[in-house]
């Protein structure tokens, strides 16, 4: 047991400059989004709606991490927006449907499309070919990584 607790002890260095250094592009790519008049929260809830696809406040919520409750504000400010599209569930009419409009997939087709363009710009002017061909096999890794982080809990 405590010669795993050194393995663990000598991985944390990894694992801390890993985060920071994924945390440091987060904000980075945060300050390139175009201002569309929306809150992270509203954005990220927005993002979650599109790789949910049709999905319920209660399952957005699971997905995120929050109470249902938390999400009201934001739900009712996209909606009113005409971003999502609430509907009763033709199955179970307690329960509400919620689905990207088609103007909630063109902005955040934009959102994405403009720190895709910031982040690929960053790519070619800072790495060598080498260093971005070497991102590039590590983005499948931290795919895997995040995807795991679902199944973990």
């Amino acid at each position: 047991m405590a010669g795993n607790a050194v393995v663990a002890d000598a991985a944390r260095p990894a694992a801390t400059e890993l985060r920071e250094s994924m945390m440091a592009v987060t904000r980075q790519m945060r300050r390139h989004r175009p201002d569309n008049g929306l809150t992270l929260s509203q954005m990220q809830l927005l993002g979650e709606i599109s790789r949910a696809g049709v999905t319920t406040p209660a399952e957005l919520g699971t997905r995120m991490h929050v109470r249902v409750q938390s999400l009201t504000d934001s739900l009712n400010e996209l909606e009113t927006r005409q971003l999502i599209a609430r509907r009763p569930d033709a199955s179970d009419r307690r329960r509400q449907l919620v689905e990207l409009t088609p103007d909630g997939e063109a902005l955040l087709a934009a959102d994405r499309a403009e720190r895709d363009d910031w982040l690929h710009r960053r790519m070619q002017e800072t790495l060598s070919p080498l260093e971005f061909d070497l991102l590039m096999l590590v983005a499948p890794i931290l795919r895997k990584l995040a995807d795991s982080a679902d199944s973990a809990r």
